[in-house]
């Protein structure tokens, strides 16, 4: 007889609200995640180092790491650190540079991890994915999904603004992503998975059509909701491919061509969904996506991320390259340079009608 289900790599728990933060302690025991409480916690200098203190009578068998940076070599020094310990579960509390480099050193030791999100500036805190600066530049490290994924919004609230809008961009290029692999699997026959693209589609929408601010508690959940969806359906698809497309060709285009000028992620990723979206002939929900975008604070012209036009389409020519085998709307028009500048005077033209 066919096996007729399958079973889909996801936390155990997700704790996404307001206060969610006050009974971590319970919500690890509850779950028998670490019923002893022994934790080994990484944490950065800044907001990590603030939440350890509300934090420590209510945790007294963790052991708390300050972790340098979000490169490799950190997140192996914090492994071979935490390697001398009995733990239950690694936490990671922090942004997303905390949270990969503990995601890395778990893996690397063992053990469950537990993502304590303090931003949502990206959809890294739910994936299977560590990203990591190395020697070459940075690269993406296969790792288990985490084992519970915890957020507390009043912290949330706390970050600075612009992680929260970062996060918007990052979510809403889901749709241009999700586009890009059916475009490809239309042309080319690639594999799609329908249920990781429906999670990814379904978190990006749920972000771009949602009418609140980020000031705003539900939204603010639907937000954080997207992500860890978007995380998810990452891990069903076993690749990045439901959350990355065209949009994070050109994000990753800006890093490399321009790395000590290169804007948020999410900034990046925001405006590369627009513009592609526009390139595959989808005027409608372009012009959505830059009136979304612009509502939250984002930008929707290089210009406004310190880049001039030309520097743009360099950006859009090199981005293929990022992605050797990725086949998206970039791929598939192939453009010319002046094709290329043609195509964005047509996009920047939509933007100040």
């Amino acid at each position: 007889m066919p096996v007729l289900t399958r079973l889909i790599p996801s936390p155990v728990v997700v704790d996404i609200n307001a206060g969610a933060l006050d009974d971590l302690a319970g919500l690890l025991a509850d779950q028998r995640i670490s019923a002893s409480g022994k934790l080994a916690i990484a944490i950065s200098g800044g907001s990590g180092a603030r939440l350890r203190e509300r934090l420590t009578p209510a945790l007294p068998g963790a052991e708390w790491y300050e972790v340098g940076g979000g490169t490799l070599d950190d997140a192996i020094k914090l492994a071979d650190a935490m390697k001398k310990g009995h733990y239950d579960a690694v936490v990671g509390l922090g942004g997303g540079k905390i949270i990969d480099c503990a995601k890395f050193a778990a893996a690397r030791i063992g053990l469950p991890l537990v993502a304590v999100a303090t931003n949502l500036s990206h959809d890294g805190l739910c994936s299977p994915v560590a990203t990591l600066d190395n020697d070459a530049g940075r690269g993406s490290y296969g790792v288990p999904n985490p084992i519970a994924v915890v957020i507390d919004l009043d912290i949330i609230r706390e970050a600075p603004v612009r992680f929260v809008r970062s996060g918007i961009g990052d979510a809403i290029s889901n749709i241009s992503a999700v586009a890009d692999w059916e475009l490809s699997h239309r042309e080319t026959g690639e594999d799609i998975d329908g249920l990781a693209a429906a999670m990814a589609r379904q978190a990006g929408e749920a972000v771009l059509r949602h009418p609140g601010g980020v000031g705003d508690d539900n939204f603010l959940q639907v937000l954080a909701e997207g992500l860890v969806l978007t995380g998810i359906s990452m891990s069903v698809a076993g690749d990045s491919r439901p959350a990355s497309g065209a949009c994070h060709e050109i994000n990753h285009a800006f890093d490399i061509l321009f790395p000590k000028r290169a804007a948020s992620h999410g900034e990046q990723c925001g405006l590369g969904a627009a513009f592609a979206t526009h390139l595959r002939g989808d005027k409608e929900t372009s012009a959505l996506m830059v009136e979304v975008l612009q509502r939250h604070g984002l930008p929707v012209t290089p210009g406004e991320i310190g880049f001039t036009d030309e520097e743009f389409v360099q950006v859009v020519e090199f981005a293929p390259k990022t992605r050797p085998g990725r086949y998206t709307i970039l791929e598939h028009l192939d453009l010319s340079t002046d094709e290329i500048r043609d195509a964005y005077a047509s996009y920047a033209k939509t933007i100040s009608s």
